[in-house]
């Protein structure tokens, strides 16, 4: 299979995923609207089902500038947590999911709104292909985010390295070319790798979150409802 067709493919099992999402959602419900390319595909659906009327009364709550842009532009209706404070449904996707549900998300920067979103919400639909399958969380070997302040970046870089709880983990500044990156709340991200998948994911979050500095980190625990994985034999559902 070629780079372009296999990249056609996972869009396919991404877009089946969204689409079986997408039918959690019912007329007249407040949405939390998730980030990143998985996601884009659920926000695209929900905007299609606006407009034809299948759906109706739709409020939309983004969890980026990104995704704000992308929901304004398909014509639904947008509010914050500070209007609309409770949610019917999130929809949103993950980088990692475990056996027991638990995530690794914010790759893509919107850690810290995705959690806010997703907490106040009567239920999170988690929808992702099977690559992001993993044994346990950082088993991908690829980034764990962690949002900090950009205030003294560096000492908050070595502290997370240095905590027992990630013991081995290679901590890095996330960069925009030759610039730090800067979130959507004008925060830095390091990003923990780790060689192996973390031993107690409940230790490391806690430990993470118990640091003055550090905003928000990408493990999302005891938080998904349903996750809906889509693969080469069709789209399996599991819930908690």
């Amino acid at each position: 299979m070629s780079v372009r067709a296999a990249a056609q493919s996972q869009d396919e099992l991404k877009k089946q995923a969204a689409w079986k999402a997408v039918e959690y959602v019912k007329s007249g419900m407040v949405v939390g609207l998730g980030t990143g390319s998985t996601a884009a595909f659920a926000v695209d659906r929900i905007g299609e089902l606006l407009k034809s009327g299948e759906l109706q009364n739709i409020v939309g709550v983004p969890t980026s500038e990104r995704t704000k842009e992308q929901a304004e532009a398909l014509g639904i209706p947008l509010a914050t947590l500070d209007t609309q404070p409770k949610l019917d449904v999130a929809i949103d996707g993950a980088d990692e999911v475990d056996p027991d549900l638990n995530l690794v998300k914010g790759r893509g920067g919107a850690l810290l709104r995705e959690k806010m979103v997703e907490l106040a919400s009567d239920k999170f639909v988690c929808i992702v292909d099977d690559t992001k399958l993993v044994d346990g969380l950082g088993g991908s070997k690829l980034a764990m985010p962690v949002e900090v302040v950009q205030f003294c970046w560096e000492y908050n870089l070595q502290r997370l390295r240095n905590l027992p709880e990630v013991a081995g983990c290679t901590a890095k500044l996330r960069m925009e070319g030759d610039k730090p990156y800067v979130t959507d709340n004008s925060n830095y991200i390091v990003d923990l790798y780790f060689e192996k998948p973390i031993k107690d994911a409940y230790a490391a979050a806690k430990a993470i979150e118990g640091l003055v500095g550090v905003v928000e980190h990408g493990l999302f625990m005891d938080m998904a409802n349903v996750v809906i994985i889509a693969g080469g034999g069709g789209v399996v559902l599991k819930e908690k």
